[in-house]
Formats: structure tokens, sequence, C-alpha cells
């Protein structure tokens, strides 16, 4: 009888657990990724219960969330970018502004979203990823190129209305049932 009750409990808290094996998971390049972006992305992972892990060379704080972590990575050239990388799977997101782990995010079949809004795809990566090679070559010839434009508020709002687009689309994880231990 104890046999019986033990494998029902199992069965009980395994049935009750949310799975999210179907689920869309959100990566975050979080280093250079801007704390209002990150602030974003909190809330959408509360409100939706996708899961989100953030990856870095530090520390970060981050929500007590059972949706949300944190990856501290150590530090070094593209540590994060290897650790995303080798975790990412088809269909899940990363938010990044790095081109080159944006071009091996979607060629694993998953995608990528810039802190700016911008989607990287199938369409667009390679002639993101040629531009972005021809910067560099210019810039490692003395050439000055200047930088990327001051975040904005209309960066925000992009990528604000671009993550909802996609988390509308996403398949939602399962939640537990409301009588379900925690």
């Amino acid at each position: 009888m104890a046999l019986m009750c033990e494998l029902h409990a199992a069965l009980t808290i395994e049935l009750h657990q949310p799975s999210v094996e179907n689920a869309m998971h959100i990566w975050v390049d979080a280093d250079a990724c801007p704390a209002v972006i990150k602030d974003i992305l909190f809330r959408a992972a509360q409100r939706t219960g996708c899961p989100l892990t953030l990856v870095a060379n530090q520390a970060l704080r981050v929500p007590a969330s059972p949706q949300i972590r944190m990856i501290q990575v150590p530090g070094g050239f593209d540590e994060a970018d290897k650790y995303i990388a080798g975790h990412v799977q088809h269909g899940d997101l990363v938010i990044t502004a790095d081109i080159p782990l944006a071009a091996e995010i979607v060629a694993r079949g998953a995608q990528a979203l810039s802190p700016r809004g911008e989607l990287y795809g199938k369409e667009n990566i390679r002639e993101l990823l040629d531009l972005r090679n021809f910067m560099d070559t210019l810039r490692s010839t003395g050439v000055e190129t200047g930088g990327p434009a001051a975040f904005s508020a209309a960066d925000r709002q992009a990528f604000a209305n671009r993550l909802d687009r996609l988390l509308r689309v996403a398949p939602a994880p399962a939640r537990p049932a409301p009588d379900a231990p925690r």
C-alpha cells in the first residue's frame, strides 16, 4: 500500500509540473543589454510564464520568479555567446545585439531579436553579417565609423511591440493545475 501511495504521489507531482518542452525559451545576451529591455523581459516572463534566462559574465539582479534565472559564465571573449549557442533550441528566442551570435542562432532554427526591436531572420542575417564585417574591416584600418545611435524611447517601444507579437504566436508553457503543489 505504501508503495502505491509513493507511486501515486510521484505521478501526481510529475503530472502537475509545468511542461515547457514546447514553449519558447527566451535567452538574453545580458552583458550589454539595456536595463530597460531587461525590465520589459522580466514583466513578459512573469505575465506569460515563458522561461527567461539571462547569461552574463557578471552577476545580475533578477526578480525572484520561477520563470527567471541568471547564468554567470566565466569572464572572457564571447563566453556568454558560446553558452547561449550551446543551449538554444529550435523555436527559442535570443535577445542580442551581437550579429555573429544572431547568425548562429538563426542557423539553429531559433529567432534572434535586437534590443532595438529588429528581428534577425534567414532573409536578413547574411546582409547584416556582411555589413558588420565590412564595418569591422574599416575600423581595423583606422577609419572612424562612429557607433550606433543612443538607445531611445522609440527603440524601447519597437522592442516591446516586436516581443509582444512574438509572444502572442509562441506556444504557451503549460500552467500547473490550480490545486498542484508548488
